[in-house]
C-alpha cells in the first residue's frame, strides 16, 4: 500500500492550499481517511476525516469552516481543501487510511497506512 500526499507549500496568512492524497496498488473504498498534523514539538493530530463513502465527514475545532475533507473513490484519492489558512495551522500534514472503516478514531495508532507528509507553512 502506498499513500503520497502532496499540495503543501508556503502561503501567506488568509490564503488557500489544497492537499491531496493519492493511493497506489490498492482501494480505500471501504477505508475510514483522515488528515493529521503535527507542528514541530507537538504530537499528531487529526485534522478531518471522512467515511468511506464520503457522507459523513468531521473536523477539529480549531478548522471547522475553513477546511473540508473530500474523497473521490473512483480515482482513489482524498483532498483536503485549505482556506483562511492561519499561522497556527503550519505543520506536516499526513494522509492516512484506517482499513477498518470504523468512523471513527482520532488517534494515530489506529490508522495502518500513512503519506509521507507534506509540509504547509503559514507565514504571518
Amino acid at each position: 500500500v502506498q499513500l503520497q500526499a502532496f499540495g503543501g507549500g508556503l502561503v501567506k496568512t488568509g490564503g488557500s492550499l489544497r492537499l491531496s492524497c493519492a493511493a497506489s496498488r490498492r482501494t480505500l473504498i471501504d477505508s475510514t481517511m483522515a488528515w493529521f498534523r503535527q507542528a514541530p514539538g507537538k504530537e499528531r493530530e487529526i485534522v478531518a476525516v471522512v467515511n468511506w463513502s464520503g457522507a459523513s465527514t468531521d473536523y477539529v475545532e480549531s478548522v471547522k469552516g475553513r477546511f473540508t475533507i473530500s474523497r473521490d473513490n473512483a480515482r482513489n484519492t482524498l483532498d483536503l481543501q485549505m482556506n483562511s489558512l492561519k499561522p497556527e495551522d503550519s505543520a506536516v500534514y499526513y494522509c492516512a487510511e484506517d482499513e477498518s472503516g470504523a468512523f471513527y478514531y482520532s488517534e494515530p495508532n489506529h490508522y495502518e497506512y500513512w503519506g509521507q507528509g507534506t509540509l504547509v507553512t503559514v507565514s504571518s
